[in-house]
């Protein structure tokens, strides 16, 4: 019966584990394959999910948004939210938007998990219109 018990929570735990997107997330540029920065996703009070820049790993051309159109115009890159609003929909993360800091444009956003890592998507309008990166866990 112990063991029965001890596999149920450890399947549990994993189903659970494995749909989460809260942590920290190395950020791959989809068109060079270089690591950019390290994005912290967490959950907040309002039940969505929302991520912040808190190392970068390149240096960027200018350190702040300065394309950004909302309140992040003109805000340094590290500590910029740059992802905001998701919420889960079974085992993927929709709803919300991201926001590329070097060029200051706001997507939709939707995010599944593969393991170790993620896949961002953004896209205007439709999500057959847009692109995919791949974000790895960080240990």
């Amino acid at each position: 019966m112990k063991k029965i018990l001890f596999s149920f929570v450890a399947l549990l735990f994993a189903t659970l584990s494995y749909a989460q997107i809260e942590g920290k997330w190395k950020t791959i540029d989809d068109e060079t394959g270089q690591a950019k920065s390290i994005v912290e996703i967490t959950k907040k009070s309002d039940g969505k999910y929302y991520g912040k820049v808190v190392q970068l790993l390149i240096k960027p051309v200018n350190p702040n948004c300065t394309d950004c159109k909302d309140d992040r115009k003109n805000k340094p890159i590290l500590g910029m939210e740059v992802i905001r609003g998701m919420k889960k929909e079974g085992s993927e993360f929709t709803g919300g938007t991201i926001t590329d800091p070097k060029t200051g444009k706001t997507y939709k956003c939707n995010i599944t998990r593969e393991g170790d890592t993620l896949n961002v998507r953004g896209y205007v309008g439709f999500s057959l219109i847009g692109r995919t990166q791949t974000w790895h866990a960080v240990k």
